[in-house]
């Protein structure tokens, strides 16, 4: 049997990521949840973000995945190196593939990072960044509007437009030429940002630099799938899942197969 990448994430977010990987790796199987009854992820406390976290990975630990892939920017910053700890096989987020993105664009040295509040609390693209060009400049901004917009399927809408331009409007006064989506819904509405934000900044999107390194570590691990193989893709969610399924299958251009996972659902700061 064909073993899986599995991905998850807060809600649909990730699916950036999996469209990407799609793309790459066309032979591989992939394995996602994503959270929607409990997204957004971003105004959680750290603890409840780690205990989530954990908890969707000892889901899909008991199918066999021969990797993970957190594709959530606050997953990642919180509970990455736990993961890590606590499994046997790779585990990988999106912070550090976006970052080294990011620096290979830039020439400015002027990096500009949107985030949901706890991936920019948390200040691991900055860490990330510093780590790779000691030097480099990082405005970050939290957006917390963005990620119930994309959970709703509102991507392109006279909203949208009017929600994007009030949250960034303060970049503007900063002269960066690369702004990173530091969350994996935020591709989405990358048209709108894209506008938005003008012809002179480019915007990084952790996703095509995530599947370039599950591609590497696969085939340092000589688990690339084969030739042959006929991926049969599976997708997971926690709530809502009729509105789940109509954002997978316009977003993937294809039909999904999707199960309802229920799990309780507290409140934001429970």
């Amino acid at each position: 049997m064909q073993q899986a990448i599995a991905v998850l994430d807060s809600g649909v977010g990730g699916l950036t990521v999996v469209k990407e990987v799609m793309r790459q790796l066309p032979r591989e199987k992939i394995m996602y949840f994503g959270d929607t009854a409990r997204t957004p992820y971003g105004p959680r406390p750290a603890e409840e973000v780690m205990r989530f976290t954990r908890e969707i990975v000892d889901f899909l630990i008991q199918y066999q995945p021969k990797m993970i892939v957190i594709a959530c920017n606050t997953a990642t910053a919180v509970a990455l190196d736990d993961i890590r700890s606590r499994v046997d096989l790779p585990v990988m987020g999106v912070i550090h593939p976006g970052a080294r993105a990011a620096i290979g664009r830039s020439k400015s040295g002027v990096i500009g990072v949107i985030g949901t509040e706890g991936t920019i609390k948390s200040g691991a693209y900055e860490s990330a960044l510093r780590r790779l060009s000691p030097h480099v400049e990082v405005v970050s901004r939290t957006c917390p509007a963005f990620v119930p917009l994309v959970e709703d399927g509102n991507f392109r809408s006279d909203e949208t437009f009017r929600v994007v331009t009030a949250s960034l409007s303060p970049l503007h006064r900063v002269s960066m030429d690369c702004l990173i989506l530091g969350c994996t819904h935020y591709p989405f509405l990358s048209d709108t940002i894209s506008e938005v934000m003008g012809p002179d900044v480019s915007l990084i999107n952790s996703a095509e630099e995530t599947a370039r390194e599950i591609s590497t570590i696969l085939q340092e691990s000589n688990q690339l799938a084969g030739r042959d193989e006929v991926p049969v893709h599976r997708f997971f969610c926690s709530g809502e899942p009729w509105k789940f399924q109509k954002i997978a299958q316009a977003w993937l251009g294809q039909e999904i197969s999707l199960t309802q996972i229920a799990w309780h659902a507290p409140h934001v700061g429970a």
